[in-house]
């Protein structure tokens, strides 16, 4: 078979499970668990590889898990990812009524659409045309919440990074992995959008606790130090900083108050706060911090209280790769009728899509199926096709394109990048989170 026969005899395999798929990523959705808890959704991951006889291995991450299906050759290894995990969304429709997660997010539709190419390429009879392996991987936990309780997982030692592919990474399971790709779902239209080579933000997770001196309130306030003085201080003074921020770096910082005080009639004497710092380059980000790290510290000084920050790994800035992103457009054009291909420069959120990226060749486009407003209680699956059946389709034939004729292409894009080890990705957090404490 040429390459065009084999993506549609994988576009065949798919379409012939698709009521199987669909359902998959219906029951997620009904189901959602939040990051490193995803243990019903991993044992869908696992039931259907065993199904498709695909080996694999689990408790990755403590829920991830990696297929691999063996190609014709020794060459390069592509990987086709989806996420387990849901947000906190308490009040979408279908909620865990316990935890208030909810999959606002559409990873059950990655999940759906990674287990979909699983399908084409398993069952479809092409493996011996593809020159290298396709690496299945349902990753957990790239919605950075519960940070107090993923803290605990830190100190415990079960976790090292608060990203399931940032954990990914440091526990070696990319090692044998050369280049990845993942779908993100996006809002529906009445035009069939493409959404390529998109960059999105990194960021910094803050922790920073306010230490004052507790007195009475309304007997002795003059006894006290008010770590709430100390915090509205600090927000103030993070407010007056943003002018210096560069717009081309696309700083954000965003501040939360998670703990105001004990009691009403005590002054407080602990407070917390907790904040995304945000950029568009490594560089950008370690500068922006810094100067957050000043203002919170100055503003603890200047009412006499204490402030401990704490700086956590957030997620790098994600770099797609423009020519996986070439091939992965033109499959995916092939499916629609009237596509539009859009390219936004730079997004304002962020994904440990960026992190992989920074090691491999890594692509993450959107194509539709959802509406009503991601990460709100309104989100819901409008086109199965899009959500879960196209990237499914999509993902499939550009593994196809990236391994035929020997894995040529992949060896061609492989050659021109410069990725970071696992070690040197652990250091170049390390580099990032360092910080001059004395004032």
């Amino acid at each position: 078979m040429n390459k065009e026969q084999i993506k549609q005899a994988v576009c065949a395999a798919i379409d012939a499970h698709a009521e199987e798929i669909i359902a998959i990523g219906d029951d997620i959705f009904a189901h959602p668990e939040l990051g490193y808890k995803e243990v019903r959704t991993s044992g869908i991951v696992r039931d259907t590889f065993d199904k498709l006889g695909l080996p694999h291995e689990d408790g990755l991450a403590i829920t991830g898990v990696k297929a691999r299906l063996k190609g014709n050759g020794e060459g390069p290894t592509v990987a086709i990812m989806g996420e387990l995990d849901a947000v906190v969304c308490p009040l979408h429709p279908n909620a865990n009524p316990d935890t208030g997660a909810a999959h606002s997010c559409g990873h059950n539709g990655q999940i759906a659409a990674m287990l979909g190419a699983a399908h084409g390429l398993a069952l479809s009879g092409v493996k011996d045309a593809l020159g290298g392996d396709v690496a299945f991987l349902a990753v957990p936990a790239e919605e950075c919440v519960e940070l107090e309780w993923r803290g605990e997982m830190m100190k415990q030692g079960r976790i090292h990074y608060y990203g399931g592919k940032q954990e990914l990474i440091h526990a070696g399971v990319f090692d044998d992995i050369d280049m990845a790709m993942l779908v993100h779902g996006m809002e529906n239209s009445d035009k069939n959008v493409v959404n390529v080579n998109s960059g999105s933000v990194g960021f910094v997770t803050k922790k920073v606790q306010f230490i004052g001196k507790e007195a009475h309130a309304g007997l002795c306030p003059e006894n006290g130090v008010n770590a709430l003085n100390a915090a509205s201080l600090a927000l103030m003074a993070i407010n007056s900083i943003r002018e210096t921020f560069k717009d081309s770096d696309c700083i954000r910082v965003h501040p939360i108050i998670t703990k105001g005080g004990d009691l009403v009639n005590i002054v407080p004497a602990d407070v917390r706060l907790e904040a995304y710092v945000r950029g568009r380059s490594i560089e950008a980000i370690k500068d922006a911090n810094y100067r957050v790290n000043r203002a919170i510290k100055g503003a603890a000084y200047a009412i006499g209280a204490q402030a401990v920050i704490e700086d956590i790994p957030g997620y790098l800035p994600v770099r797609q790769n423009a020519e996986m992103s070439e091939l992965f457009r033109d499959n995916a054009c092939s499916l629609f009728d009237s596509p539009v291909v859009e390219t936004e420069e730079m997004g304002g959120a962020s994904s440990d899509i960026g992190d992989v990226s920074s090691i491999m060749p890594t692509i993450q486009p959107t194509l539709g199926g959802f509406a009503g407003g991601f990460h709100s209680q309104h989100l819901r699956v409008v086109d199965k096709n899009k959500a879960y059946i196209a990237p499914a389709k999509a993902m499939a034939m550009t593994a196809v394109d990236l391994l035929y004729d020997g894995a040529k292409k992949a060896k061609e894009i492989l050659s021109g990048f410069h990725g970071l080890t696992s070690a040197e990705y652990d250091a170049l957090w390390q580099d990032m989170l360092k910080y001059d404490d004395t004032l």
